[in-house]
């Protein structure tokens, strides 16, 4: 008996995959302090998104998929062991067939039960030729491309979500900083009103009308300080890190080199080369073809190889387990299973599994659809941003002038109250859409690179 346990034994420890544990969360109740650029703040968050944290383990699960659809075609061993105490004796009735006369009509009964029997048996089965498990692999391979292709489309979209957040807070604190800066303006204006009121040169008037533009940005300026926090809170959220941490942002809104396709042809065909959501799809298909394979598969032979050893004894109370013995049988063989009819179920899973690629397929080319729409938009808008720019940057130092000249005219007693308003009205606004154009070029960027389909990490390290 050792002979045949021990390799069992083998098998079952040294052959057989480990199960594989899933990867510890990472933990999110750090109360940790961090100065970010836009790199480190994706670095962080790569680290420790859950999103990204289930999307390794859907890795693993394929990983793990794949291992069990190879079990179809690996060798099957089993082993049973069964003991059976008869509390009453089984009989056997026999015709007296030897008696004088012979009587036919008679019978004896005879015990065939021993009070004790065990048998142990060691089963193994392989299968030869089994076309469904076969396409069962190749399908799980496939699978198993996918959930890497939707890694990276979860990577794709945590960086660029954590992009827009890290821009969102930084226009917030630009946009409370800007509000700050009339507000010093007009506390300034309103101080220079005083002089000239006390030296009779301004009107009352014109210290009431400095007094409420000064408290008329009070508002703006609680919500924008409001902003700040929203957006941060949100920042750290989408990094996957406790939102008691403390951050300070180090970036700041400015137009950083960017190289992008002159055409929208161009820029289509990038995308079809490098969407992994439509690599996604083009894998289903495959994978559907599979399926379809695997359900017409059922309709061939499966044969398989089977071998089985077994040993068994019985003895009674009076017969010491040692003296009992315990002969040996094996057999091998082979076993061909063909279905002839089987109620129209294979047809209807052959039929049901070309419906279900025929949806991935168009499902698909609705995706590439979607995308030429989406490249177009988002190469447009960043267009759009370039050209804003381009604008605005020349607006604020006409506005800065004009400002500076209204400000000495008002000082001198040349220029009015209302031609300063104008004035400082007008820097505030150039400043605010010169803001406003870098933080769009910068958001169209983000989402322009996420429409091409441009690897997470290249994007994230600035390639």
């Amino acid at each position: 008996m050792n002979r045949f346990i021990l390799p069992v034994v083998f098998f079952f420890v040294f052959l057989l995959p480990l199960p594989v544990l899933p990867a510890e969360p990472a933990s999110t109740g750090d109360s940790s302090s961090y100065r970010l650029t836009l790199d480190d703040a994706v670095r962080l968050g790569l680290e420790k998104s859950r999103s990204l944290e289930i999307a390794r383990l859907d890795r693993q699960m394929a990983s793990a998929k794949i291992r069990e659809t190879w079990s179809e075609v690996l060798p099957q061993i089993t082993s049973g062991f069964t003991y059976t105490r008869s509390l009453k004796p089984s009989v056997l009735f026999f015709p007296n067939v030897f008696s004088d006369p012979p009587n036919l009509n008679s019978f004896t009964p005879l015990e065939i039960s021993a009070d004790n029997s065990a048998s142990a048996t060691l089963d193994l089965r392989q299968k030869i030729f089994d076309g469904a498990a076969i396409a069962g692999i190749r399908a799980a391979s496939v699978v198993r491309k996918m959930s890497d292709e939707a890694y990276r489309n979860t990577e794709s979209a945590v960086v660029a979500d954590i992009k827009q957040s890290y821009f969102d807070a930084l226009i917030s604190r630009d946009r409370l900083k800007l509000i700050r800066q009339s507000i010093e303006r007009w506390e300034l204006a309103q101080k220079d009103t005083r002089a000239m009121f006390r030296q009779g040169i301004a009107a009352d008037i014109d210290t009431l009308q400095a007094f409420l533009s000064v408290e008329n940005l009070r508002p703006d300026l609680i919500q924008a300080e409001n902003m700040v926090g929203i957006s941060m809170t949100r920042l750290k959220n989408a990094m996957g890190i406790s939102a008691d941490s403390e951050v300070t942002l180090t970036g700041k809104l400015e137009v950083p080199p960017a190289s992008y396709p002159g055409d929208i042809a161009s820029a289509y065909r990038e995308a079809l080369q490098s969407r992994p959501d439509l690599r996604q799809l083009e894998l289903q298909v495959s994978a559907e073809d599979e399926k379809v394979f695997a359900a017409r598969a059922e309709r061939f032979p499966v044969l398989s190889a089977f071998g089985q050893l077994e040993t068994q004894s019985a003895f009674n109370d009076d017969v010491s387990l040692s003296d009992s013995n315990w002969p040996v049988s094996s057999a091998v063989g082979l076993q061909l299973s063909l279905p002839i009819f089987t109620g129209f179920r294979i047809s209807a899973r052959v039929e049901q599994a070309k419906i279900s690629r025929l949806q991935v397929m168009t499902r698909y080319a609705d995706l590439k659809a979607s995308i030429r729409t989406d490249v177009e938009v988002r190469l447009s808008a960043f267009r759009e941003a370039q050209k804003r720019i381009a604008v605005q940057s020349k607006t604020i130092s006409v506005a800065e002038r004009s400002y500076r000249i209204s400000q000495l005219r008002f000082r001198e007693g040349i220029g009015s109250r209302l031609e300063l308003s104008d004035a400082e009205l007008q820097l505030n606004r150039a400043k605010t859409n010169y803001l406003q154009a870098v933080y769009d070029y910068m958001t169209a960027s983000v989402l322009l690179d996420r429409a091409l389909g441009r690897s997470a990490v290249a994007v994230a390290a600035g390639r």
